[in-house]
């Protein structure tokens, strides 16, 4: 109850939407990496002392895909699950989940109350709001075990406030360069900010960088490297996990057309070992969950005439997993990328590995400041020498409408470059068509 903090503190708001909309002109940065506010307002709470397990799963790419096999098993194994994960595509409650169910607006807000009342004079971010919301809201639900998916880098990032009982590291890539590095070796020692002294950490990423090694080398953090302590064999419609002595094989692939999230599921299954002690699952728990995972806007594809494939990659490393999984489908028509991104992307590298891919580019303008304008991202185009067909629109509806009216059965159409862009389509097509 709020009088547990301030019993004379009055609710600012009642609805959600007023809520976000405060939070987002509260702090003078939009993005203000830190853990010293947070872990103010988080001690004034009582949540720096949870109860509850916690795994932190950070990275570049398949970070969210994690989460979701993590939440998916161990919420089959019978243990009541928190998540935490960010951006959301649709309804900000995407953020917090309970056994895999959003949380209630109601609940959300309760939270955000107890929060403003606890910080003082601190100022807070969107991000810091969010994350003390999901920590208090674990808190009063009693969970067994909080699954939190870092939300930019990992070493100032207000996920690491807690520390984790294990830590999974996903594929690192170049993005958001400038709070985090120009490299991957820059990029990976932020990472490597949520491993502990003498507590267990993961890296699903086949190739990881030397800084990550060495830090979990200088902090005696046991490690775990795909292709060296642990391992995966896929085959035509299964694949097989191994390490150490333990050996499971047959297992469901978490996503038939999307190669890559055997690689997460890998590093998923080796973070659940680390805490098979106090959270046993059995490996028919781990082949159910696999089954049941869902990706939304992770190579989501609705079928039909003119299949569409949704996809929220928005760097270089994504792009190219992208297309290589889209080559895989084998596609008789023409595809057709409906792309926005953001202004603090690399715009050209994404499009040089979605290029040979591309038959026409349908470029959309998104709905945040930081938006890049069509006709910014159609001169890149230009300068790369790209001479397919493209074209700029106001909105993602125009956009699609254009394309299904001249598109062939045969052809498909490609939605990607931002959460943004992905869930502005999963709008469009519950509200027109129906089909998410």
């Amino acid at each position: 109850m709020l009088q547990e903090i301030n019993s004379s503190y009055k609710p600012r708001f009642n609805r959600l939407a007023d809520w976000l909309s405060w939070q987002e002109g509260l702090h003078f940065k939009s993005i203000e990496l830190g853990l010293d506010r947070c872990r103010a307002v988080a001690g004034n709470m009582g949540l720096l002392e949870p109860e509850f397990a916690v795994i932190s799963v950070a990275g570049t790419n398949g970070k969210g895909s994690s989460v979701a096999m993590l939440d998916s098993i161990l919420t089959v194994a019978g243990y009541k699950t928190g998540c935490y994960t960010s951006p959301h595509l649709i309804h900000y409650n995407e953020r917090v989940r309970i056994r895999r169910k959003q949380v209630s607006d109601e609940a959300l807000c309760e939270a955000f109350a107890r929060i403003d009342a606890a910080r003082g004079d601190i100022s807070l971010t969107y991000f810091e709001f969010g994350t003390l919301a999901a920590l208090d809201i674990f808190k009063r639900e009693g969970i067994d075990i909080a699954i939190l998916e870092v939300g930019l880098g990992g070493r100032l990032d207000a996920v690491n406030i807690l520390d984790a009982n294990v830590a999974l590291v996903s594929t690192i890539a170049l993005d958001h360069e400038f709070w985090l590095g120009k490299n991957r070796e820059s990029i990976a020692l932020e990472k490597a900010g949520i491993f502990r002294p003498e507590t267990p950490a993961v890296c699903s990423d086949p190739h990881p960088p030397r800084s990550l090694v060495k830090r979990a080398q200088e902090l005696n953090t046991p490690l775990q490297l795909l292709d060296r302590d642990y391992k995966y064999v896929a085959r035509a419609d299964s694949w097989d996990w191994k390490t150490l002595n333990i050996e499971i094989r047959d297992l469901p692939k978490p996503c038939p057309y999307n190669h890559y999230q055997m690689q997460n599921a890998a590093g998923v299954l080796r973070a659940l070992r680390h805490l098979h002690d106090m959270f046993p699952v059995s490996d028919e728990a781990i082949r159910e969950g696999l089954t049941q995972v869902r990706f939304p806007g992770r190579f989501q594809m609705i079928p039909g005439e003119i299949p569409i494939i949704m996809d929220v990659a928005h760097n270089q490393n994504a792009a190219s997993i992208l297309a290589e999984n889209v080559k895989r489908l084998g596609c008789t028509g023409k595809s057709h990328i409906l792309i926005g991104m953001l202004n603090d992307k690399d715009h050209s590298a994404v499009f040089r590995e979605l290029q040979p891919l591309a038959d026409s580019w349908h470029i959309v303008e998104l709905d945040s400041e930081r938006k890049t304008s069509p006709d910014m991202l159609m001169q890149e185009l230009e300068l790369m020498g790209d001479e397919k067909p493209r074209r700029g629109y106001p909105s993602l509806g125009k956009a699609l409408r254009s394309i299904r009216k001249h598109a062939k059965p045969g052809d498909q159409i490609v939605i990607t470059g931002s959460f943004l862009t992905v869930g502005a389509a999963m709008r469009y097509l519950k509200r027109n068509i129906r089909l998410v």
